[in-house]
């Protein structure tokens, strides 16, 4: 039996897919806790019982931690490094420390923007892996390549951070464990600039059950309509009020064969649904619903196309379920993960702050009926399916901790 930590920022999409990877340890009778600044999070997506050790830390759109509103490109790079991951990464290092030192886990596995978790375990030299829950950062490393400056910049900030939390200082870059790197993706979306060999491992979506509010009108879902489900994730409620309100409008002129689900975790369609539903926001009608919170992973299991920001689990997720898509990136690695869509196949690219009602009925209308892209979702479903999951990762981890172990044996 070993025991494993996962480090993980506050942020759902990279907490869910340490969710399964965790049960799945856990159910082999392995050790399991985790680290993070937001403890409350953690247990709410991971369950009550887990084990979790409080971390300081901003929380991405609070405090200083705000992002202006329209930032993209290199803006928002510099914002997302010098305002949320550096300062992230200087106050979860003692609640790492100390969380190493009371759990004691023989390999600690750190999410790529949770900069502490490996810095820590260099720092104690125990055997740590990243967890790589969106694709964003190799495309971004390999693109810096071509801004020598920028790249000089990031380059200073994480060796400086490292001078500051190694002692002695190491020299792995903490986005990438020379160990062992879970790539919860698979090449055959990624596409032909895909980093394969070495110490990275392609496992697909972590997908696993999870706590979900109870209520949800299943019997709503009428069998003889196609179904849409809408979602922009849970880091963007301030960029989607006019987004969704297109989306409702587009969606609310084909209810004749479509029924739709939209996830408005900020209310921002406000008297918007009350108009759409003939009720009180949040209630529903016979062609929208609209909720601040939906249980995604058994809606995907019934519904026919999604519409969404190109969040890297939200398509992973949508995929493994052979769903095609309609992808709006907004910004971070949004782009990129929406390229990847777009490339496979599997489903459309439209922008974000430009697409009109007419353009997003247009392209949904596309992925629910045009072959090729449910042909195409289809076979990266496959392959999604065929890296492995939770298990793999969880098997991977196994053997990590069984060659330290086996290196520590005189």
């Amino acid at each position: 039996m070993s025991g494993f930590l996962f480090v993980v920022p506050p942020l759902v999409g990279h907490i869910n897919p340490t969710v399964g990877v965790g049960a799945e340890l856990a159910a082999r009778g392995h050790q399991v806790a985790w680290a993070s600044a937001g403890p409350g999070l953690v247990q709410r997506l991971a369950g009550a019982e887990a084990v979790v050790f409080p971390c300081a830390g901003p929380v991405l759109g609070a405090g200083d931690a705000v992002r202006p509103p329209g930032i993209r490109g290199l803006e928002a790079l510099r914002f997302l490094w010098e305002r949320f991951l550096v300062p992230l990464a200087e106050a979860m290092a003692p609640g790492v420390l100390a969380a190493v030192q009371e759990f004691r886990p023989d390999v600690v596995v750190a999410d790529q923007h949770a900069l502490a978790g490996g810095l820590v375990a260099e720092r104690l030299r125990l055997p740590w892996a990243t967890s790589s829950t969106t694709t964003g950062e190799f495309a971004f490393h390999d693109a810096l390549a071509s801004m020598p400056k920028v790249a000089a910049w990031l380059d200073t900030l994480v060796d400086t951070l490292r001078s500051r939390l190694g002692v002695p200082p190491g020299t792995a870059d903490p986005r990438f464990s020379p160990h062992l790197v879970l790539v919860f993706s698979t090449p055959e979306l990624v596409g032909p600039t895909a980093r394969t060999g070495g110490q990275l491992r392609y496992v697909g979506p972590s997908i696993a059950d999870r706590p979900a509010a109870p209520g949800f009108p299943w019997e709503w879902l009428d069998p003889a309509r196609a179904k849409v489900l809408v979602t922009l994730g849970t880091a963007n409620t301030d960029a989607g009020a006019r987004f969704l309100g297109d989306c409702l409008n587009a969606l609310r002129c084909r209810a004749d064969r479509l029924q739709t689900v939209i996830a408005d975790p900020g209310n921002t369609l406000g008297t918007a649904a009350a108009r759409a539903t003939g009720t009180d926001p949040g209630a529903h009608g016979k062609d929208v619903l609209i909720l601040p919170t939906v249980p995604q992973l058994p809606l995907l299991e019934r519904v026919d196309a999604v519409v969404c920001h190109a969040g890297h689990n939200t398509v992973c997720e949508a995929l493994w379920h052979g769903v095609p898509l309609v992808v709006a990136p907004i910004r971070d690695d949004q782009p990129l993960v929406a390229g990847q869509v777009a490339d496979a196949g599997v489903g459309i690219r439209v922008r974000f702050t430009r697409v009109t009602a007419p353009m997003l009925g247009a392209a949904i209308d596309s992925v629910l009926h045009e072959p090729r892209y449910r042909a195409a979702a289809d076979r990266i479903r496959t392959a999604l399916r065929a890296a492995g999951g939770a298990p793999a990762a969880a098997s991977h981890l196994e053997h990590l901790a069984t060659r330290a172990t086996a290196q520590e044996d005189p």
